[in-house]
């Protein structure tokens, strides 16, 4: 066995403890609040939030989760919030995609925690994005007091679902919501600004003010059912359009009204039939290495993600730390711009280092990106960058200059953007290369993903010379050793802010992902961002 090839076992074997690892911890979030809530549910005749997902959606298609690690080590003085105490992804229902988000009741009553509203204006969004319909499984406690502040008053939060209710249906994006347990008080808005709303006989409730408030109130002494059960809301009040028997009945019945929906102008994208990488794309995990700072080749890991292993180079000699090629990823035309991480050098001999921007990849890639949205050729960016170059001879060249193109060429984009963090995505890289910021339809992250303003080590040393600096001025003196603890502290703490599971736990990625799972969730993704037409592109300034 040749180096290489211990090398590229060394890789798979660390890419496959990390997923292993990320699969562990989603097996614990999917157990929501914990086996005896679930089997109250059940005693309640209530399926779980997963399991009425499992049964809407068709069988055998695919199933994109957004946000399952949602609230990860978040609120440990509240018990934690699994998933952000909903469900949220994308999946066939009548061979329609759709947006469906079910409420864990298992998780606080399905009480809605900060996190819990950024997830479902995350939701929103790519109803709305990709004009998408979107089905709402109402299960909720409503807000979680204890946060209230934390939820309600500001412009990101509760009150902005409504608003979005409201403006989804304006513009035809059909949404439907299903009452399967408590909706109370401002939640009660949801299910009623949808197009068509439903509830289950026994278990589905809505009213603006439960019984013991109603009490409080106006000294009113009324039960749940009466106040605001399936009979009253559907055949008294009428404010439901559907009294369902079950929630089996009540799913059933969605998937034949999504059955009559009509269809949206297609945006048009280019689609071939879909062939698989001529290269193994299982041995994706061998050439991304156990040790960030090491080089691989970027080139060999996008022929396991693209059709027939196939790319066309756009400058391939030029600003060779970016790389900037057409392939298609199951049958869809894509353009692809992926940091090179191999070491290379420059027409004049220099040495680049891989991972970091330079002006030439700069000024590249922001041709390349202003190439793809007059062709109307959706975006994908595979993020392994440090950030851009520094030093006098970089700022001399007009690195900023060259990088603001860039990063204007990202912001005024008009076809669908799908970013992928398979390594560091650091400072003003993260930026140029598409992150959360910049709109991408979708960002995902593989497990071996850093997101940061710089990498651990620098930052632990630029905090530690200020702490350093801070005391001296007060008189203070750290002997070697204390110094080198303080170091670790702070690295230990900076790196763990940079972990994929910091990120998507608070919504700064969609989702952690299996990295042999990345051509589904760029196909998948075109494939709803084709609902919506394109807008025309405008590009802005920008300086030659």
């Amino acid at each position: 066995m040749t180096k290489a090839d211990i090398e590229k076992h060394r890789n798979e074997d660390n890419l496959k403890l990390l997923i292993s690892q990320m699969q562990q911890r989603f097996e614990k979030i999917a157990q929501g609040g914990g086996t005896k809530k679930l089997e109250k549910l059940r005693d309640e005749g209530k399926m779980s939030a997963r399991e009425r997902i499992a049964y809407l959606v068709d069988k055998d298609s695919e199933w994109l989760e957004i946000g399952a690690f949602a609230g990860y080590d978040m609120y440990p003085e509240h018990g934690g919030c699994p998933a952000g105490g909903v469900i949220v992804g994308i999946g066939k229902v009548k061979g329609r995609q759709c947006v469906i988000v079910a409420n864990d009741a298992t998780v606080k009553a399905g009480a809605w925690f900060p996190i819990t509203g950024k997830k479902n204006l995350r939701a929103q969004e790519i109803a709305m994005e990709n004009r998408l319909p979107i089905i709402y499984l109402v299960d909720s406690a409503g807000v979680y007091l204890p946060m209230q502040d934390e939820i309600f008053p500001d412009k990101e939060h509760f009150g902005r679902i409504f608003r979005n209710n409201a403006r989804m249906s304006s513009e035809g994006i059909l949404q439907i919501a299903a009452i399967m347990g408590s909706c109370v008080a401002g939640g009660a808005y949801l299910p009623i600004m949808s197009d068509e709303s439903l509830i289950v006989e026994k278990t589905g409730s809505i009213f603006l003010a439960g019984p013991y408030l109603v009490k409080a109130a106006i000294g009113e002494d009324i039960d749940k059912e009466t106040l605001g059960g399936a009979m009253t809301q559907s055949e008294i009040s009428g404010i439901c359009d559907y009294k369902m028997p079950d929630d089996k009945t009540c799913l059933d019945t969605i998937r034949d009204l999504v059955d009559k929906y009509g269809h949206f102008p297609q945006a048009g994208f280019d689609r071939a039939e879909p062939r698989p990488p001529a290269a193994d794309p299982a041995d994706i995990l061998k050439f991304f290495p156990d040790n960030p700072s090491k080089p691989y080749n970027t080139v060999e890991l996008l022929k396991r993600l693209v059709d027939n292993s196939e790319l066309t180079f756009y400058k391939q000699g030029f600003g060779k730390t970016i790389i900037c090629a057409y392939a298609r990823i199951d049958g869809w035309a894509v353009g692809i711009v992926a940091n090179n991480r191999e070491v290379v050098r420059n027409a004049k001999g220099e040495m680049q280092f891989g991972g970091v921007i330079y002006s030439d990849s700069a000024d590249k890639a922001a041709r390349f990106i202003l190439n793809c949205n007059q062709k109307k050729i959706p975006l994908v960016f595979l993020h392994d960058v440090t950030g851009f170059m520094v030093g006098s001879r970089s700022e001399h060249g007009g690195i900023i200059k060259d990088g603001a193109k860039m990063v204007n060429a990202v912001a005024n984009s008009t076809v669908p953007k799908f970013s992928v963090v398979i390594g560091n995505s650091y400072g003003a890289g993260n930026y140029a290369m598409c992150g959360k910021a910049y709109d991408p339809r979708f960002i995902v992250a593989w497990p071996t993903a850093r997101i940061a303003v710089m990498g651990g080590a620098q930052a632990a040393k630029t905090l530690l010379q200020i702490q350093v600096s801070t005391m001296k001025a007060q008189g203070k003196t750290l002997s070697p050793e204390e110094e080198q603890k303080l170091l670790d502290d702070i690295q230990a703490r900076y790196d763990e802010q940079t972990t994929p599971y910091y990120a998507a736990a608070r919504l700064w990625v969609d989702a952690i992902i299996d990295p042999r799972e990345t051509r589904k969730w760029i196909a998948e993704g075109i494939l709803a961002a084709n609902n919506a037409p394109v807008e025309r592109f405008n590009v802005g300034v920008i300086q030659t």
